[in-house]
């Protein structure tokens, strides 16, 4: 107990360099923690785009992102006609401007879609999809960024389209989207008689395997996976995961190193104060343990500010109106333990340097030390 009294002691003594080590911890923990829930959220939407009342997504082979994939019309037509398929429902992605909003997701799709039956229509009807002359159908939140209401004519592209509905989604990706008819967007985006993917749903899912041998065995330019199994393997997911850790873990490295300097300031500060100690009985692991352990209170400390601020940025990102709902952040458990643990594990050895000069301290040297 007058051991951990004596960690917090020496915190209040040297508190500005303290804030300091704890500021850089918790810019690691808030960065990390800000976008790896951000990431996660997308990659969960757009998984959720693909897996809609379906058990397996059918592409292009060797395609690096699912915007390249062609899947012919004919050969959305034999997947449809092979046993045990009880739907298949092909979808063109595309990227569309509008005013002075650069980027808009487009999806084209067929009036059977079951994400358009399974909606909140807040103008217009499901049944009333595809029959409108030069009708687009926009998600709720485009909608609302664009400044569009039911009836009204807008510019999407090149072209000018009859806004004909407007529905709601919990995905923010089609929330924000705009749609047209399959045909209409592969004429829009010069890609006639393709689809990006088929969603496929089967009559009877325990004969999975026997689907994907018929693919492979038909439709040689074609892939077939299960939904789980192309969210493990797609390579775009992989990027962005790879990619939220390393500037996460960057962002530690620098906090690791503020804690590093913070010890190490601190030592040299107190170099006649461990003599004492070492005078009084402290062994050289004990010095040692003192450091490691105002190292880990530093850590402790930052975790907490640093959950504290990368829930307040989620908070404010997720409602703020430039996104358009794009960002729906998702914490997980396993992401925050990773985070806690990294945080002390840097700590600790930033600490490592400071704690060993430390406990190499020679008593009657240090007692001269000015």
């Amino acid at each position: 107990m007058r051991f951990l009294a004596l960690v917090f002691v020496n915190l209040r003594r040297h508190k500005p360099r303290a804030l300091i080590g704890v500021a850089g911890i918790g810019f690691g923990v808030a960065a990390m923690l800000t976008i790896l829930s951000i990431v996660t959220g997308a990659i969960g939407m757009f998984e959720r785009i693909l897996a809609v009342d379906s058990h397996y997504l059918v592409f292009e082979k060797n395609v690096s992102d699912l915007f390249f994939s062609s899947v012919p019309d004919q050969e959305v037509a034999a997947l449809r006609g092979l046993p045990n398929v009880e739907s298949a429902e092909p979808l063109l992605f595309g990227l569309v401007t509008s005013g002075d909003r650069p980027i808009i997701t487009c999806f084209g799709l067929e009036a059977t879609n079951p994400r358009l039956t399974k909606a909140k229509w807040l103008a217009g009807n499901p049944a009333e999809f595809g029959r409108v002359k030069e009708g687009v159908w926009l998600g709720a939140r485009a909608a609302e960024f664009l400044e569009a209401r039911a009836g009204e004519r807008i510019g999407i592209g090149r072209g000018e389209f009859v806004v004909a509905g407007i529905f709601s989604t919990e995905n923010g990706f089609e929330d924000g989207g705009v749609f047209l008819p399959l045909r209409a967007a592969q004429e829009f985006f010069s890609r006639e008689g393709v689809s990006s993917i088929v969603a496929i749903k089967l009559r009877d899912e325990a004969r999975g395997a026997e689907f994907r041998q018929a693919v492979a065995a038909a439709h040689p330019g074609l892939m077939a996976l299960e939904n789980r199994e192309f969210n493990r393997s797609y390579t775009q997911f992989k990027i962005l995961h790879f990619t939220a850790w390393a500037v996460g873990l960057c962002a530690f490295l620098l906090g690791g190193l503020g804690v590093a300097n913070t010890m190490l300031l601190s030592v040299f500060s107190r170099i006649r104060e461990i003599a004492v100690l070492r005078v009084c009985g402290f062994s050289r692991g004990q010095v040692a343990g003192l450091i490691f352990g105002e190292a880990s209170v530093i850590a402790a400390a930052g975790v907490g500010v640093g959950f504290t601020l990368g829930y307040a940025a989620l908070f404010v990102l997720e409602h703020a109106p430039q996104f358009h709902g794009y960002v729906q952040a998702v914490v997980k458990p396993a992401m925050l333990g990773g985070i806690v643990v990294t945080a002390l594990v840097t700590a600790v050895i930033g600490a490592i340097y400071p704690a060993r000069f430390a406990s190499k301290i020679q008593p009657a040297e240090a007692l001269r030390y000015e």
